[in-house]
Order: structure tokens, then C-alpha cells, then sequence
């Protein structure tokens, strides 16, 4: 199965001061899928790691990245998927967009974040909402080829 990952849950994983920090990194130990991001939320983690984590953070996350933890994925058409994304969402920023444009190539409704403010309120082209772990992980039945396309 795929799951595709925010910043939020990155951001949590590395941080320990971050509030989230155990229970992020406490549920991450508990995955056994693949973890996928778009190539908008790695510039976006490196930018806030670099900011707020300093130079050992940002090394951390680039051997994250080296040793496979995180699959970056990203396709031809997948700026116009994000385009359309953020053109059918209010208030969605390009980085969010492409993760859900990614579920929707991953073709799941499976997103591992702390944003519930933004990702709560959007939908997949037919309308399911998206499953959003691990909060929604002790109520979460679904399989990938249960749920429908983002």
C-alpha cells in the first residue's frame, strides 16, 4: 500500500521539542507501507528543517531522503494535476495540492499529516474524504483497492 506524507508528519518525526514528536514517531515505527512525497513538499521540509532545525536537521533529512525512507514522486503532466488541485480547493497552496495529486496517482485516499485544517476539508474528484493518519489510524478500515480515487 501507499501512503503519501505531508510536511506536518516530517516536520514532527525530526523535530523532538515538536509537540507531535512521540506520537508521530511512535506511529511511524508501526508503517509498513511505502511513504511517499511530491518533490513541493521535500523543498518545502528542507527550507522549514534548514530554518528552524539548523544544519545536523537538514542532514538528517537529506540521509532520510538518500537511504529511501521518503520515495519522491513526481510525473509530465503532474504541475496541471496540481494546478487543477488548487483550482477546485479555497485556500490550497501548491504544496498540498501536489499531495493530493500524488494520492490520486498513488490512487489512494491515504494521507499521513498534522493538517487537518486544509486537508479536512478537501475531497477526492468524487467527493470521499481522505483518510488522514494516524488520526483517523484506530478507526481506519480501508484497503487502497477499497477506497476511491483522489
Amino acid at each position: 500500500m501507499s501512503l503519501v506524507v505531508d510536511t506536518s508528519i516530517v516536520l514532527a518525526a525530526l523535530n523532538r521539542a515538536d509537540r507531535a514528536h512521540a506520537t508521530v514517531r511512535d506511529w511511524l515505527l508501526t508503517v509498513d507501507e511505502d511513504l511517499f512525497t511530491s518533490p513541493m513538499a521535500i523543498a518545502e521540509i528542507d527550507h522549514l528543517v534548514g530554518v528552524h532545525g539548523g544544519r545536523d536537521a537538514r542532514r538528517a533529512l537529506w540521509n532520510d531522503l538518500d537511504s529511501g525512507v521518503y520515495t519522491v514522486r513526481w510525473w509530465a503532466d503532474g504541475v496541471a494535476d496540481m494546478l487543477d488541485v488548487a483550482g477546485r480547493g479555497d485556500d490550497v497552496g501548491l504544496t498540498d495540492a501536489s499531495l493530493i495529486a500524488l494520492a490520486s496517482r498513488l490512487r489512494t485516499r491515504r494521507i499521513a499529516t498534522l493538517d487537518h485544517h486544509h486537508f479536512r476539508t478537501l475531497q477526492t474528484r468524487d467527493g470521499q474524504p481522505f483518510v488522514l493518519l494516524p488520526a483517523d489510524a484506530p478507526n481506519q478500515s480501508l484497503t487502497e483497492t477499497e477506497g476511491p480515487l483522489a
